[in-house]
């Protein structure tokens, strides 16, 4: 029959009982160094008491003149149990100097030779030993008396026996047990206290379990690709893990330093120093953008706060070319219905037999759309801006707006660099267009302008997109590029973040400023270098121009163009 292996203890269970043992040990060990202290003190004490009583003796004239006496033992026992009495000694013996007891406790022993040693007594120096006598084992001492002549006359012999002795010490170690077994108990249940609260805190967890947490931990910690940071009660860093220093752009030596110093954007510091949870809040940093959320670890008592990091980049740009394809779809959609209703008008005035007229209407038309076209394929050289200007301005016509591109727009062939991506190049112009189509929807004559110029010889890219809309109010200029900064209600305002975070990007500069017809105007320039240096996804387009021979090469220019990460404010 086998038997379940017993579970081992809990840390703190064990510690406990380590605890228990090391305190008795060392009360164990304190009583006994105690009790042998004792006993050499006693001892000690007991030696000096039977000096200081011989001495006495020795020096007494009475005893001297009673050992020159016919019967010394008559004058001499009186006084030396009366003596004893009061010197708390067991016994006091004055005997002749060849060792012959004049005095003693128990008169039988009157008479009888001392039992000890007087040899050193006799040649005139005062001595003290333990020695086994009538009474049992004593600490003794034997002085010489000396008469006025200097010779000596008697012998005197003071002592306490050993039996005394450990009485003393025993009443005292009775009380130092007391206090020892008071200091066991105290300590008992210190640690007991203590271990109880190890206890709460190791979730009654031996030392094996507690290590493979840890490795477990460790292994996870460094295994998962989402950020993760904890922060202590004082809000500081207490650990983070190799996918939250990737996503904030950290390194080694952040743990202990509070997120405040770490140069992050605000509202992001905001987040992680919060004392609200939050769940799921959009972030961004110089290029991430980032899905936060915070939980507080509460026990009694606020211990820190549990943070989680997700990396949104990639699945915002998805998400924003995904609604510029359901965009592009509608446009499509539109102009297909627009081109059959103008080719059902075409066939039905050939078969009222208005062919002219026919001809006339089909012209105007696909001159309208050409025109269009020919304009920004002429004035913008790069293929990726061409065809989300066309793309754009077909969104924005089904809208009711006017899209017009400036005069002075103009991208010579080449001159965008490899630095700035075309994702970048749509984020940028595609959502500074939605926001000032969406600005100036609904009012009269609406329109947006948009200027494209990168020239041969120019250092820069300018990229610059107004409207005649309401505009940004003054004091919101300064918060109109942070991330939720939207007049469209909740859920909106990161499309210009996003702007802000693609033009930091490639080092370059966004303004604000007021249109001439009364609405926004957002500036772009990114810098460019002096020497050309296109980029290698760039398709030239010759001579600046493309074939755009119908109504719906537009629609089918915008739907071959990349399309923008954008989510529009």
């Amino acid at each position: 029959m086998r038997f379940p292996r017993p579970r081992p203890r809990s840390l703190a269970g064990q510690l406990f009982a380590m605890q228990v043992v090391l305190v008795a040990v060392v009360v164990a060990g304190c009583a006994v160094f105690a009790y042998v202290t004792d006993r050499a003190q006693a001892e000690e004490t007991a030696r000096r008491q039977s000096t200081a009583t011989a001495a006495a003796v020795a020096d007494s004239p009475s005893v001297v003149a009673a050992a020159r006496s016919a019967d010394p033992s008559a004058a001499l026992q009186p006084y030396t149990e009366s003596l004893r009495r009061h010197a708390d000694v067991a016994f006091v013996v004055i005997m002749a100097p060849d060792g012959t007891r004049w005095t003693h406790p128990e008169p039988a022993q009157i008479g009888r030779t001392y039992l000890g040693h007087i040899e050193e007594a006799v040649r005139g120096r005062t001595f003290s030993e333990t020695h086994l006598g009538v009474l049992g084992p004593s600490v003794r001492t034997v002085a010489p008396v000396y008469d006025s002549e200097g010779r000596i006359v008697a012998l005197v012999s003071a002592g306490i026996t050993i039996e005394r002795i450990s009485e003393q010490v025993r009443e005292q170690v009775a009380a130092l047990l007391v206090m020892a077994g008071a200091a066991l108990a105290l300590g008992g249940a210190g640690t007991y206290v203590v271990n109880a609260r190890l206890r709460r805190h190791t979730h009654g967890m031996n030392a094996a379990e507690l290590s493979r947490m840890h490795d477990y931990h460790e292994a996870a910690l460094h295994a998962v690709r989402e950020g993760l940071v904890m922060l202590d009660g004082r809000r500081r860093i207490a650990l983070i893990n190799d996918g939250a220093r990737e996503l904030l752009g950290l390194d080694e030596g952040v743990v202990g330093r509070s997120p405040a110093e770490l140069g992050l954007p605000a509202p992001l510091t905001g987040a992680l120093l919060s004392s609200e949870p939050r769940v799921d809040e959009t972030h961004l940093t110089a290029d991430r953008v980032l899905v936060v959320s915070t939980r507080p670890v509460v026990g009694g008592e606020r211990r820190g706060t549990v943070v989680t990091l997700r990396d949104r980049t990639e699945l915002q740009a998805l998400s924003g070319e995904l609604d510029s394809e359901r965009g592009f779809t509608e446009a499509l959609r539109s102009q297909a219905h627009e081109a059959a209703n103008r080719l059902h008008t075409v066939v039905s005035l050939i078969e009222l037999g208005r062919v002219a007229e026919a001809v006339e209407f089909a012209t105007a038309e696909l001159e309208l759309a050409q025109a269009l076209t020919d304009r920004v394929v002429d004035a913008v050289g790069e293929p990726v801006l061409a065809a989300l200007l066309l793309g754009k301005a077909a969104q924005a016509n089904e809208r009711g707006v006017e899209l017009v591109l400036t005069e002075d727009s103009r991208i010579d062939d080449g001159r965008v660099p490899a630095a700035v991506p075309s994702r970048d190049l749509v984020t940028i112009l595609g959502n500074l267009i939605d926001n000032a189509v969406e600005a100036v929807g609904g009012t009269p004559h609406a329109r947006v302008k948009v200027t494209v110029a990168a020239r041969a010889g120019d250092g820069e890219l300018l990229l610059r997109v107004g409207d005649s809309g309401p505009g940004v109010r003054p004091a919101d200029r300064d918060a109109v590029l942070g991330r939720g900064w939207s007049t469209r209600g909740p859920g909106r305002g990161l499309g210009l973040a996003l702007v802000g975070q693609a033009v930091s990007r490639a080092s370059g500069t966004l303004e604000l400023a007021e249109a001439a017809e009364g609405g926004a105007e957002f500036t772009v320039r990114l810098p460019l270098p002096r020497d050309g240096g296109a980029r290698a996804d760039a398709l030239p387009v010759p001579n600046g121009t493309a074939d755009l021979s119908d109504t719906t090469d537009t629609a089918r220019t915008a739907d071959t163009a990349p399309t923008p990460p954008e989510v529009t404010p």
